[in-house]
């Protein structure tokens, strides 16, 4: 900041030597120290008040960015789980037609399957993270024994599940 050598401190030394005498230069730098230190302490606090409000500012626009990320993804968690609520029960429709029946099938609500899939996630817990019904006895890379569906059987469970329905409600 100030190019002060050590030939110029030295001039400046003398002269205040001289202009002050030697009886009150002692208590003169010692005051001198002191306003300094004062001045010191003073830029140092209001350097980390400075640094506080420009940490809590970055804060307050990283939990805004966090809040509209999270908004955003819930805004398309519930676009997608209407998509899917739609096509599913259009597929139920067009089974239902396929078979000849007239019974309404329902899709089934995103509450219900948020609920079954929470219970499902505990229980898998609970069991050591064994799938309902699943035999953990057996290795899980070892290929089952059972049959490999294809389309047909899947209609086929498609439409039992309609007639059960059928009979439930009395139709």
């Amino acid at each position: 900041m100030f190019d002060i050598t050590s030939s110029k401190l030295l001039i400046l030394g003398l002269v205040a030597l001289i202009v002050i005498g030697p009886k009150d230069l002692p208590p003169l730098l010692r005051t001198l120290g002191r306003y300094m230190g004062i001045i010191k302490r003073q830029a140092a606090e209001f350097r980390a008040q400075f640094d506080e409000a420009m940490r809590e500012s970055e804060l307050e626009q990283l939990k805004q960015e966090v809040e509209t990320l999270g908004s955003a993804a819930e805004a398309e968690m519930r676009a997608a789980e209407r998509t899917v609520a739609t096509e599913l029960s259009a597929a139920g429709e067009s089974v239902n037609e396929a078979i000849g029946g007239d019974a309404k099938v329902e899709a089934p609500k995103a509450e219900d399957h948020a609920d079954r899939t929470k219970e499902q996630t505990e229980d898998r817990v609970e069991d050591g993270g064994a799938e309902p019904g699943e035999d953990r006895s057996r290795p899980q890379n070892v290929p089952s024994a059972a049959p490999a569906t294809n389309g047909a059987d899947t209609q086929a469970a498609a439409g039992e599940a309609v007639l059960r329905t059928r009979e439930q409600s009395g139709a």
